[in-house]
């Protein structure tokens, strides 16, 4: 069962969040995550627990096996909510950019009055 658990406060773990950049390359087993975010298996499987209850990865049964993987739908769902501010963003990096470039020509302006 999967529960709808805030996705801020999940992925505000940092260990967490090393997990999702390990699944991002694809598909790992427990022990390759161990190997790769470098805490105890208990840890990382009960980060994959919470991660699986908020929707994030699922497990796929494979012999002996557990394997994980991520859902896109929670990231789906973040960017949506990000969507929303991206304009409030990029407007303001567009200013901070056109300030920055009128600062970088004044100061051309200012050295070439200077050598002359």
């Amino acid at each position: 069962m999967i529960m709808h658990l805030d996705p801020f406060q999940t992925l505000a773990d940092p260990t967490r969040r090393r997990v999702i950049d390990a699944l991002s390359k694809g598909e790992r087993q427990v022990n390759d995550l161990v190997a790769e975010i470098g805490i105890h298996q208990s840890g990382v499987s009960r980060h994959l627990r919470i991660l699986h209850e908020a929707g994030f990865v699922a497990m796929r049964p494979d012999g002996q096996r557990r394997l994980y993987s991520l859902q896109p739908d929670p990231f789906r769902e973040l960017d949506a909510w990000l969507g929303k501010y991206r304009a409030f963003w990029e407007a303001r990096l567009d200013r901070f950019g056109a300030a920055l470039q009128a600062r970088q020509e004044n100061r051309k302006r200012e050295g070439k009055a200077e050598n002359e």
